[in-house]
């Protein structure tokens, strides 16, 4: 009765079965795995935001296949202004989030059974999303010294006659490593000699934490490239779904990339117009609210690397930019067995490595914007039972 790109293993894993007992057992919980800016006491100006969606021009039907010219003025705006970057608004279409940008550019690109390459250590949306368009992902590995790398090497190996193009998130998540200039160049030979397209995912883009300016792929043209950003990340609004493809690259696939992606826009019908019209206001908002992240970002790294000094065995990897840490740990039990006994034991939750596809045990991904409080006692509790 039902499609094989469905047959996902729906079963609870051993850390979700745990967490459900703890919380029914109304013990209070230190998440570390929190990723929702709603949630964590940031302020927002929630007036202007409310504002801005009650716009009279809502209530009329302009169905644009790439987005209303006013929405996308504003995005070109803010490459323009953050970025330095000159955006063409024509090479520019909104979707309601980068994961349906990323279903766009994934049937664009593939036939059913076409092949994407894809960094490991990532994020697990990817399996259920390549899923979804009939798409397999091989990956290539990040490799870790003094920092992570592209590992071309592999990237080359992976390579087949059914690849149609290389996913770069930039920076990576969780690892929090940007994609350096070298290693871009060699993406675009990489690319260009193989006819590949890159697809690159920038949402935490604004979040490094050295505050230098990072470089957008949104200005790359030695390949064909869609950039895959919106205001989930930037501006902390996740509920508002927005979001956007930038097309860049070599002017003749550009113009049949666009071309392609408006009509597979236009079949999903356009986003929903009270976002769109507050897209200007929803983006102005980044100005206040990023800072406040970076700020709890920078408190709960140094005070990570406090307590690290006690905890010898422990080690933080190197991050340069996001909401994430990942900690190296000695490998005395699997990442799952020491998350759940860290939740059952310390009601302290946090992520396993294998749930980004780290290459062995010895990992943890801990969140950096989790309130202060929680994140001090979480970490310290976290620390403990690892010694023990």
């Amino acid at each position: 009765m039902f499609s094989d790109r469905t047959n996902w293993k729906l079963s609870k894993n051993r850390l979700t079965e745990t967490l459900e007992l703890v919380r029914a057992s109304d013990r209070s919980v230190t998440d570390l795995t929190t990723s929702n800016p709603t949630r964590i006491g940031l302020q927002y100006d929630a007036s202007a935001i409310l504002r801005s969606l009650a716009s009279p021009k809502s209530l009329d039907y302009d169905p644009q296949p790439r987005g209303l010219a006013e929405a996308r003025a504003a995005v070109v705006a803010y490459y323009k202004a953050d970025h330095g970057v000159k955006v063409d608004p024509e090479s520019l279409i909104l979707t309601t989030s980068t994961s349906e940008g990323y279903s766009f550019v994934f049937r664009l690109l593939c036939n059913p059974g076409d092949e994407l390459l894809i960094p490991t250590p990532s994020y697990p949306l990817f399996e259920f999303l390549a899923d979804l368009q009939d798409v397999k992902l091989v990956p290539y590995p990040l490799i870790y010294d003094h920092g992570w790398h592209v590992d071309f090497p592999s990237l080359h190996k992976a390579l087949t006659k059914r690849t149609r193009g290389v996913v770069v998130v930039h920076p990576n998540n969780p690892t929090g490593s940007f994609v350096t200039e070298p290693e871009q160049k060699a993406l675009n030979r990489f690319c260009a000699d193989a006819g590949l397209s890159l697809i690159v995912d920038e949402v935490f883009l604004d979040y490094g934490h050295d505050e230098s300016l990072r470089q957008t792929f949104a200005g790359n043209h030695d390949a064909l490239t869609f950039t895959l950003s919106g205001i989930s990340k930037i501006s902390a609004l996740p509920q508002m779904k927005a979001a956007w493809i930038v097309i860049s690259g070599p002017q003749a696939a550009l113009e049949t990339a666009r071309e392609r992606l408006e009509v597979i826009s236009d079949t999903c019908l356009s986003m929903n117009a009270p976002v769109q019209w507050a897209l200007p206001v929803l983006l102005e908002e980044r100005n206040s609210v990023q800072r406040q992240l970076l700020n709890r970002v920078a408190t709960n790294l140094s005070e990570l690397d406090r307590q690290l000094i006690a905890y010898k065995a422990c080690q933080r990897l190197r991050v340069e930019g996001g909401w994430y840490a990942v900690l190296r740990v000695p490998a005395i039990e699997s990442d799952e067995d020491l998350a759940v006994r860290l939740l059952r034991d310390e009601s302290v939750l946090i992520h396993p490595g294998h749930f980004y596809d780290f290459p062995g045990d010895g990992y943890l991904v801990i969140s950096l914007i989790a309130p202060e409080g929680d994140f001090t006692r979480g970490v310290q509790a976290m620390l403990s039972s690892i010694r023990q």
